[in-house]
């Protein structure tokens, strides 16, 4: 049996286009600065700071006549910190380009835009077996999916 050949473009393609017309506004070339900073500068510095744009001296025919400067979002007491630590970045910034590209840091102190941690959905197991001894005799599976939507329900 022959599967189905997808319609279209990939979802991926998609996104990479949208996005990369994003990154081009800010400065990046490519995604990769973004996509890979705690990579690129470890977990110490992508804990507190993450890139914001890179501005670009440009010269005749709109092309980057210089080294740019990377603009770092950091959160505030962390700011000094990182200050002090910006020629490694640089250096790691710069190794991981391959060739000489950014010739400064400037930092901007603002919240870091992080996704919101998630609740914590774990159930009591007490409440889970409270509303399972309620329900009458039934399939045990289903008294068990039973009690722990009753579980979550009442725990709200």
């Amino acid at each position: 049996m022959n599967k189905p050949r997808p319609v279209g473009r990939p979802l991926a393609d998609l996104a990479n286009g949208v996005m990369a017309d994003s990154f081009r506004r800010q400065g990046f070339a490519s995604s990769e600065l973004v996509v890979r900073w705690s990579t690129i500068v470890g977990a110490e510095v992508a804990a507190y700071a993450e890139p914001l744009k890179i501005q670009w001296r440009r010269g005749p025919e709109n092309a980057p006549s210089e080294p740019g400067t990377l603009v770092l979002r950091v959160e505030g007491p962390a700011a000094i910190e990182i200050q002090h630590m910006s020629q490694a970045i640089l250096e790691r910034v710069n190794r991981y380009f391959g060739w000489h590209a950014i010739a400064k840091i400037a930092i901007r102190q603002a919240p870091l835009r992080r996704p919101k941690p998630k609740p914590d959905r774990r159930l009591d197991p007490v409440a889970v077996q409270r509303v399972a001894d309620s329900l009458p005799d039934i399939d045990e599976g289903l008294k068990m999916a039973l009690s722990r939507l009753g579980a979550a329900i009442k725990g709200k």
